[in-house]
């Protein structure tokens, strides 16, 4: 499969935060990790130890797979399977206008594929991952991107995260959770952030974070229920005196 065209790599570095920050056949890749390893997990507790030196290098088809749902790493060599997790996104994200929206959203997609080709140009293939998900059933012949959820998941060392763990040195952030409007509410977002906690265990990281708006009940309903818990709350000045939405840190640690 042909790489990427060197004008879609040209983007420059966007400036574009994700809001709470935040394939063709089957993608084949090889991971050296220093952790227990699964090739398919209904969850964390069922991982199954694979160990050989300390290290083992593996072939992983599916991250996870779960209530019907398969999670893998985004195929960066498909440029069609790039555009269609950054539509995914910027429907999720993107706030509807009164008027030209449609004109408004096209830039908008335009910022988030912009800034996944940044990361996956940039950022180290262990220090960065895009995970997406499609349906079990799905044939491995189409002939088109069958992505329908997309997470991301980057290893950081920010300190207002790291006060909170002493002794812990780096974590890894979960932003960007979007699932298609059609497919919402059949527990996809749950699979994504298990297939977080494999990618966790697989490069050694004992702590995930992620932030979501103190008002989205919904959305911190999702994370509590998947280990998630509220370390840190925005300052009340950001809302009253800057004018934005508060949002909480929430953080889930492994032993």
């Amino acid at each position: 499969m042909a790489h990427l065209s060197q004008s879609l790599y040209s983007a420059a570095r966007p400036k574009f935060p994700y809001p709470g920050s935040c394939g063709q056949g089957i993608y084949r890749q090889k991971l050296t990790c220093r952790f227990p390893v699964i090739l398919r997990c209904a969850s964390t507790e069922s991982l199954t130890s694979l160990t050989q030196n300390n290290a083992a290098e593996i072939e992983l088809k599916h991250l996870v797979s779960q209530h019907g749902w398969d999670v893998r790493r985004l195929n960066r060599d498909d440029e069609d399977e790039i555009r269609r997790v950054s539509l995914v996104q910027a429907e999720a994200f993107h706030i509807p206008l009164a008027l030209f929206n449609d004109f408004f959203f096209m830039f908008f997609q335009a910022e988030v594929l912009s800034a996944l080709l940044y990361k996956l140009k940039n950022s180290p293939s262990d220090r960065y991952a895009c995970l997406v998900a499609e349906q079990t059933s799905q044939p491995e012949t189409s002939s088109s991107s069958t992505v329908v959820g997309v997470v991301d998941v980057t290893a950081q060392t920010e300190s207002s995260v790291l006060c909170h763990f002493p002794g812990v040195e780096e974590y890894l952030y979960v932003s960007g959770l979007a699932v298609s409007k059609a497919q919402r509410r059949k527990k996809m977002a749950t699979t994504l952030l298990k297939a977080c906690d494999v990618l966790c265990y697989l490069w050694g990281f004992k702590l995930l974070a992620l932030r979501a708006y103190e008002d989205d009940a919904a959305a911190r309903n999702l994370y509590s229920n998947a280990g998630y818990s509220v370390v840190e709350t925005d300052p009340l000045w950001t809302s009253t005196w800057i004018g934005r939405k508060r949002r909480v840190l929430m953080t889930k640690r492994f032993s």
